[in-house]
């Protein structure tokens, strides 16, 4: 697909440091103005790779009567766009935000929409909401949920006499089982997982990135055992690596180069028009006995700049589309591209979710999703994905690469605290 779509979100991409220069080409498109007579609000959205998506958020806004609403389509390095405007006073009223929310809260330019979403709080998918949670307040509402999940064709796990892997270790064997000359047994991307995976493996094994108490979530032996498995799955050459297309897109998959692959929500109608329904998902296998299965989960959130000077008149309309108009957040979701309602109750409802494999993937992202935590960091991230390539590409130790990376998170999370001080 062409352009930059709501899978930016999963793939571990960080925010831009709140200095950042001002991206000179914006090449901003510039929405016709809602219905409404009173003030105006400006919204700007990331440039999405779905067909009809910058038409469909032009018309919600177009809908809107109590102001006039200018939707701004904003190609290029978004968050780092958005990072510098909100220092400005010519930046956006209201805005999409991925990362790095918690700078934006902790420097006060976003506002509370905690009235705005509470009314209906325990009806969002708690996992994304959470990361959009500070100190018991809420700065961004979700949108739309994308999720990742295991792809394995059913065909080939019966000819191999394979079943489908429940635990990480059985993954590792079916990997090997269904690797021949011709396919691979599995496809977790051209880089063997390093660029995608992030936390999944982690948080299989029982972990967390950072836990309820606020500390390292992955300072365990068992997180080493996981990425250690990650790493044997390299080693053995089970896995696809130089194909033509990334995980992204399950061409791969569809061309049987691979068993088994790691992808997106977005790629199950492609799969189904092609293989029908020989084919079946899964989350991320548990590692261990304290283990559980994992589904990265991920949201855009639709936040209020805290120098707009319409700011009561922002949270309204923010509240309006993502909150009131469940009508156009069902539309946004699985009109353009196939994505889960951010609404647990418009998720139940959409007769595209109700079946085979997409209700699978919905179950999975209600009882497994986990999405990246809101002290999870660039720094963090940045330090773990390192790590992570050492051990899987380089075969580097597991244990003592994330000792290193438990410092690091740990040393993060003292700046975080110091500074909400």
């Amino acid at each position: 697909m062409a352009g930059i779509d709501r899978r930016r979100l999963l793939m571990g991409a960080g925010g831009a440091a709140l200095g950042a220069a001002l991206a000179t080409a914006c090449g901003s498109n510039t929405g016709r103005g809602g219905g409404g007579s009173g003030p105006g609000i400006s919204q700007w959205y990331h440039q999405y790779g779905e067909p009809g998506t910058e038409r469909a958020v032009k018309r919600y806004a177009a809908a809107y009567e109590k102001a006039r609403v200018t939707v701004q389509w904003r190609p290029g390095d978004y968050d780092r766009q958005t990072a510098a405007a909100l220092l400005t006073d010519s930046g956006p009223d209201v805005f999409e935000v991925n990362g790095p929310l918690l700078d934006q809260i902790q420097s006060g330019q976003v506002v509370d929409l905690t009235a705005e979403v509470e009314p209906v709080k325990d009806d969002f998918n708690q996992a994304v909401l959470a990361p959009k949670i500070w100190q018991d307040k809420i700065w961004g509402i979700p949108q739309v949920i994308d999720m990742q999940l295991l792809y394995y064709r059913k065909s080939a796990l019966k000819d191999a006499g394979v079943t489908p892997p429940r635990t990480l270790d059985e993954l590792v064997d079916a990997a090997g089982k269904l690797t021949t000359k011709k396919t691979k047994g599995l496809f977790l991307g051209n880089d063997g997982g390093v660029g995608v995976l992030g936390g999944t493996p982690l948080f299989a094994a029982g972990l967390s990135l950072i836990g309820e108490d606020g500390k390292v979530g992955f300072d365990d032996p068992a997180a080493a055992r996981a990425l250690g498995k990650i790493r044997q799955l390299y080693a053995d050459k089970s896995l696809l690596l130089g194909a033509p297309t990334d995980w992204s897109d399950p061409a791969a998959f569809i061309q049987g180069l691979t068993a088994m692959q790691w992808s997106g929500l977005w790629a199950l109608p492609q799969i189904e028009k092609a293989l029908g329904d020989d084919f079946g998902v899964l989350p991320f296998p548990r590692d261990g006995s304290g283990g559980k299965p994992s589904v990265p989960v991920g949201a855009y959130g639709s936040a209020v700049s805290a120098r707009s000077r319409r700011r009561a008149e922002a949270k309204a309309f923010a509240a309006w589309l993502w909150v009131d108009r469940t009508d156009f957040q069902q539309d946004f979701a699985l009109s353009y591209g196939f994505h889960i309602p951010a609404r647990i109750s418009l998720a139940k409802k959409a007769k595209q979710l109700q079946q085979g494999a997409a209700a699978d993937a919905v179950r999975f992202a209600t009882e497994h999703g986990y999405a990246e935590p809101l002290l999870w960091t660039t720094a963090d991230r940045t330090a773990y994905q390192d790590a992570l390539s050492r051990i899987i590409k380089d075969g580097a130790n597991p244990e003592s690469e994330l000792k290193g990376v438990v410092r690091k998170v740990h040393a993060e999370l003292q700046r975080v605290k110091k500074k909400a001080a």
